[in-house]
């Protein structure tokens, strides 16, 4: 099955080589990797032109203004040729080498969705230790969440999520930031797919690092949960 990775960057300089070069030494037969660059004023526009010319990416997309990551990834998504896509961060808080591991319910026929669970234990499962209230917060969201729509995920919030691209269909996203995850996950539930969630690693970000979530946006989360599962 052909496997599309879309990675959606903003102002990522520090990791964005980094990622795409994590991105092709997965040993997947058939994939094809769509960069959209939201608007970005750090000099990652540049490199992932060279990275173009290179042949390390098939698609580039560029946005002229920031927009947020929910809108590139429906950029993303228009461009995806692939039976399954995966959403893969520029920021490498995400590791490619459990991209296997993610899509393998999908692969096996098990699953129509599929979230990677950083709170899933897993002796390969490595996690950075910070940030106890963002924690907290995707604790709440995630258990609103399935109190919503009768699930039992553990990690709502995650950004590494995969899908059959025949899931996304007839679905129309609208988020254009973070608020991109509580949607996607009401209005696939409220369809009745396949959920499955696996443990991932995860090397997460400070803010000095470049984490970009704020309290807005967890605030957005929970109107986006209610707006979706109810209107």
């Amino acid at each position: 099955m052909k496997l599309t990775i879309i990675i959606p960057c903003y102002n990522e300089d520090k990791y964005i080589e980094k990622v795409i070069a994590s991105v092709n030494s997965q040993q997947l037969s058939d994939k094809q990797i769509i960069v959209v660059d939201d608007g970005s004023k750090d000099g990652t526009k540049e490199k992932l032109l060279k990275l173009k010319e290179l042949g390390e990416i098939h698609n580039l997309v560029h946005h002229e203004t920031n927009l947020g990551k929910g809108a590139a990834i429906r950029t993303g998504i228009k461009e995806a040729k692939g039976e399954i896509i995966i959403i893969q961060d520029a920021d490498l808080e995400y590791s490619p080498d459990d991209y296997s591991r993610l899509i393998k319910p999908i692969v096996d026929g098990k699953a129509d969705v599929v979230y990677g669970s950083r709170f899933l234990g897993g002796g390969e499962n490595a996690h950075r230790v910070l940030l106890f209230w963002h924690r907290v917060a995707n604790a709440f969201l995630t258990l609103f969440a399935n109190m919503l729509v009768d699930m039992n995920l553990t990690d709502m919030e995650t950004g590494y999520k995969a899908f059959k691209k025949e899931a996304l269909e007839n679905i129309t996203l609208q988020e254009d930031r973070f608020g991109f995850e509580p949607e996607i996950t009401i209005k696939l539930a409220k369809k009745k797919l396949r959920f499955f969630e696996v443990g991932v690693s995860y090397n997460g970000r400070t803010y000095q690092e470049g984490k970009k979530i704020r309290l807005v946006d967890g605030l957005r989360a929970l109107y986006c949960l209610i707006k979706y599962r109810f209107f």
